[in-house]
């Protein structure tokens, strides 16, 4: 298979069109056919001339998405996409409609090997980590779909962003760019279970992205029974390279905590909480844990929820509870995906 053009950021695609012998004001009109039109083949960029079409063709392909499955919550509107990758590979994306626009939820990686108990994802482990455009390529299968523009992103689907790290920050250079796509980086919310030298790696390049770390336990040996990379990065690791991101970039953390019914909800988890939150100046954002037919876990009780947000808040600690959107269509993480593998009985290729 032929690699895939809408990967190349700017800069990687003025180095091969000038490598090429071709003015440099090419790449300029082929990013833009890619990422501000967002045509989904080659022969659709019709003010380049033929010729360049042939070289472009020769060497690139663009690997695209196509949604082979969407799910229309009747509670509240969010959609849930299947795409299917040049592969064969399936990922999910989600459709989240709020007051201040269009919110996507994009996959980073086919599966994931991160492990965490509680979700859905990891059960299969990891396939491979999505190239640049086809995160960005999400994103555009949802704006045909819906025929609306997208305004803000979150990498908070099936995946650990940064362990694709170099596909992840292509990624962001792409869909920030003002010559194609555009979204502000202000506007991109990333989530990650805690790799310590990527987080630092990302706080030196200084974007604008809300960093989201998935904290869910607040000692080690609470998050060691629940999330594997606990046993490699400490927790005083993991938050000391959250305040260096927070130092660098001048932005808030976000700490996601899925709230497990009798495990992490009781009055010492809470104390934990407000000390670690305090200390970073972190939002908490408090998530009921979606059930898993493979996993025990339970949610905590709406009342116990309620209880722990009033003691956050009474503490200064900035905290939401995350609405519960979609889970009539298998809203959690790597739910659908998984069922559709299951029931078409052909595993992640091919389908």
């Amino acid at each position: 298979m032929k690699p895939d053009i809408r990967s190349c950021t700017y800069d990687e695609l003025a180095g091969w069109i000038t490598s090429i012998g071709e003015k440099p004001y090419r790449a300029g009109q082929i990013f833009g056919w890619l990422h501000a039109k967002k045509v989904p083949d080659i022969e659709s960029m019709t003010d380049i001339s033929k010729d360049l079409r042939r070289k472009i063709a020769d060497q690139w392909m663009i690997h695209e998405v196509t949604p082979v499955k969407v799910l229309v919550s009747k509670a509240d509107g969010t959609r849930k996409y299947l795409h299917k990758l040049s592969d064969g590979n399936i990922i999910e994306t989600v459709l989240l409609k709020y007051d201040y626009g269009n919110s996507v939820c994009i996959s980073s990686q086919v599966g994931c090997r991160m492990g965490c108990r509680f979700c859905a994802s990891t059960i299969d482990g990891l396939v491979r980590g999505l190239l640049p455009g086809e995160m960005a390529a999400q994103v555009y299968s949802v704006e045909k779909d819906i025929g609306e523009r997208v305004s803000h992103i979150v990498v908070m689907g099936s995946g650990e962003p940064l362990d694709n790290y170099d596909n992840f920050t292509d990624f962001l250079d792409i869909i920030t760019d003002s010559r194609g796509a555009d979204i502000s980086g202000r506007n991109i919310t990333a989530s990650t279970c805690g790799i310590v030298p990527k987080i630092r790696e990302l706080a030196d390049r200084k974007y604008t992205l809300t960093l989201a770390l998935s904290l869910h336990a607040v000692t080690d040996g609470k998050r060691r029974q629940i999330m594997p990379i606990a046993a490699k990065y400490p927790l005083d690791e993991v938050l000391s390279a959250c305040r260096y991101y927070r130092d660098v970039t001048g932005r808030r953390i976000t700490l996601e905590y899925s709230l497990i019914d009798g495990f992490n909800d009781g009055d010492e988890d809470a104390r934990g909480l407000i000390r670690i939150a305090g200390g970073l100046g972190a939002h908490v954002n408090l998530i009921p844990v979606n059930p898993i037919e493979e996993r025990k876990y339970r949610a905590t009780s709406g009342k116990t929820a309620f209880a722990l947000k009033n003691k956050l808040e009474k503490n200064r600690i900035n905290v939401t509870i995350r609405r519960e959107m979609g889970r009539d269509i298998s809203g959690a993480c790597g739910q659908l995906r998984r069922s559709f593998i299951s029931d078409d009985g052909s595993g992640d290729h091919n389908v």
